[in-house]
């Protein structure tokens, strides 16, 4: 791949990797966070941009990755946003997870301004970023997507062109479900081993090899066990996640029952002073309704 100039807004614990790998590819790169850039980019060869516009202004394909619809509003059409700095034939690419609805609509202005548009959210949490192994779904003109395919490989492997703008984010929202889903299943069965007097661990590993495994119980059913819920994915994503899952399902009649519940555990979480946990933490939800910690003895 020839060297392009790439731009990337929103320097998290996502986007900070994510990011990197464009950097190491030896591209050349245009960074701009609303915080502190990260030690590792401050003493890369990326550039520090002072505003997303300048980002915009620079790059050809400009990447966002910031936590939710309003941010990527800003980021995108606020003072000194990106589109202020977009010229006609610029990419602009956004990876958060963020409303289907406002995708489609932020995309019909990046269009009007002579640009295109596609939405691209992951699944794979921090590991995922790190490990330059995303799953990336992809909303937006087979074109463009073809233009950008490169850039995503260096951040991800299962990437798929879904459909047009808005189907990315209305495939994150599917996933979304199934994760929630996945772990409140493994929390139930750790449990309920655990309280009945069974080692989690060994259930665990029993269960990698049957019907029931899973990546959730793999990774997050390790760190039920292992107590260990620093992010990851914080509990307070997964429920603006989980909320767009059940305002879309309102608007279009659909009934998803067990999300709704999912989503409550989560808010219980939240309420006790988790919502930066990771969402494997939602077993806490559950212990506390159990009265018992998995790991501590009947």
């Amino acid at each position: 791949m020839s060297k392009l100039k790439l731009g990337f807004v929103g320097l998290g614990i996502m986007g900070a990797p994510m990011a990197g790998h464009l950097v190491a590819a030896g591209h050349e790169v245009f960074i701009n966070t609303r915080s502190k850039i990260p030690e590792e980019l401050s003493n890369s060869s990326a550039t520090s941009c002072s505003s997303p516009a300048e980002v915009a202004s620079k790059a050809d394909i400009i990447i966002t990755m910031v936590p939710d619809t309003p941010d990527v509003e800003k980021v995108l059409f606020g003072e000194k946003g990106i589109a202020s700095g977009l010229s006609k034939g610029k990419i602009v690419v956004d990876m958060s997870s963020i409303s289907p609805i406002a995708t489609k609509e932020f995309a019909q202005k990046i269009n009007a301004l002579g640009c295109e548009y596609l939405d691209a959210p992951v699944s794979g949490g921090q590991l995922g970023a790190k490990g330059a192994t995303l799953t990336i779904m992809v909303g937006g003109s087979e074109v463009t997507f073809a233009k950008v395919k490169p850039v995503f490989e260096l951040m991800g492997k299962n990437i798929t062109l879904v459909g047009a703008n808005g189907a990315g984010q209305i495939t994150k929202v599917a996933n979304q479900i199934i994760v929630a889903l996945n772990i409140e299943a493994v929390a139930e069965a750790l449990v309920f081993a655990s309280k009945a007097g069974a080692d989690p661990a060994k259930v665990r590993e029993a269960l990698m090899g049957g019907f029931a495994s899973s990546k959730i119980l793999e990774v997050h059913g390790e760190r039920m066990i292992k107590r260990t819920f620093d992010p990851g994915f914080r509990i307070e994503l997964h429920q603006k996640d989980l909320n767009l899952a059940l305002s879309s399902a309102k608007a279009l009649g659909v009934s998803l029952p067990n999300t709704a519940t999912a989503q409550e555990l989560l808010n219980s979480c939240s309420a006790h002073g988790g919502k930066a946990w990771d969402h494997s933490a939602m077993v806490k939800a559950l212990e506390k309704m159990s009265n018992f910690e998995i790991g501590q003895k009947a």
